[in-house]
């Protein structure tokens, strides 16, 4: 496989704090010898694990983006036992347009890895990320929200590796991160994943989603500002430990049942909120003509007892859209896949 051609310019290997730029070729009308240039952070000092945070996977999430900034801007190296790298706008064109994702080609990172060195632009981010800086990780935290389209509960997120001493270590790094809110997640399609390379890697990874609504706000900044240090600090890559904080709720996504896709375009009436109890049967969504008064409307119902998760931002719905997510609360303690780790 060929050499990526993206590259950095700061040296991964030299102590201190570097701020610098990961640069991509990219020949277009504005830029005929252009580069894209995607901004970063290396704070290293000493031996010790190496943490990998990113954020703007998705251009139009912004907890990871603000609070990625303000640690690479804050962050020193007598705060550090090991390396940080530190991505706030992962896609980063994606990110410059407000874009879940690309404006150049269309592509949707977090669904493109491996990626390829001579494919997209999209594609050979995510192939630098695969081939360069995956091996360098001993963690890796990707702060997701729900974009435009979406919104959730905050919480912190995990797969399901097949080594039980993997998954244990992700469970404590999620239960380190400290969301109101830590969900063991099933994914309708997690192929082409960053969280999917990560594991594959035998990283210790963990995921979020800390809102939606294409913006941010104070909360959902603050736990994410408040996670990354926990982060951090759980991987050994900064001193001290986490404070007290109440113990997050655990939730899974055991199946499909879970998921309300809409089956007509219309107007969107959720009659649940997030964060509130459901029972199997219950209206969570309504959706009405919006052609006509007097039209049909269409109940939704929940599959499973459980809690509202995510649910669709926007007023307007259209046929395949995803409603709702319903996730199941685990007592502490019970169940087979989820438990705190002490």
């Amino acid at each position: 496989m060929r050499d990526s051609l993206i590259t950095p310019t700061v040296d991964f290997t030299r102590e201190g704090v570097q701020h610098g730029f990961l640069s991509l070729p990219h020949s277009s009308d504005a830029s005929a010898w252009g580069a894209i240039r995607i901004p970063l952070t290396v704070v290293r000092r000493g031996h010790g694990p190496t943490v990998l945070l990113t954020g703007g996977n998705h251009g139009d999430e912004y907890e990871g983006p603000v609070a990625l900034s303000k640690l690479a801007g804050s962050l020193q190296a007598e705060q550090v036992t090991g390396c940080v790298i530190i991505i706030p706008f992962l896609n980063y064109p994606a990110f410059k347009a407000g874009r879940r994702t690309s404006p150049i080609d269309a592509g949707n990172l977090n669904r493109l890895f491996p990626g390829n060195p001579a494919g997209t632009v999209t594609e050979k981010i995510a192939d630098y990320v695969e081939r360069y800086l995956l091996p360098m990780a001993d963690f890796v935290l990707d702060i997701h929200s729900g974009g435009k389209t979406l919104d959730f509960l905050p919480f912190a997120a995990i797969h399901l590796p097949d080594d039980p001493r993997q998954q244990a270590a992700c469970e404590a790094a999620m239960l380190a991160f400290g969301a109101p809110y830590a969900m063991k997640i099933l994914e309708l399609d997690s192929v082409g994943m960053l969280d999917t390379a990560a594991e594959s890697l035998g990283k210790v990874f963990v995921s979020t989603e800390l809102g939606g609504g294409g913006s941010s706000t104070a909360a959902s900044v603050a736990i994410a500002d408040r996670g990354v240090r926990r982060f951090l600090m759980h991987a050994g890559v900064c001193g001290g430990r986490p404070g007290p904080l109440p113990p997050s709720v655990l939730l899974e996504m055991p199946g499909a049942a879970c998921y309300t896709t809409c089956e007509a375009d219309g107007l969107l009436e959720m009659t649940r909120d997030l964060g509130q109890a459901v029972k199997q049967g219950d209206v969570i969504a309504r959706v009405h003509d919006g052609t006509r008064t007097g039209g049909a409307v269409q109940a939704y119902r929940a599959g499973l007892d459980g809690v509202l998760a995510a649910r669709h931002f926007p007023g307007l719905v259209k046929s395949g859209d995803t409603i709702a997510v319903v996730a199941c609360e685990v007592p502490q303690g019970i169940g087979p896949r989820l438990n705190p780790v002490k």
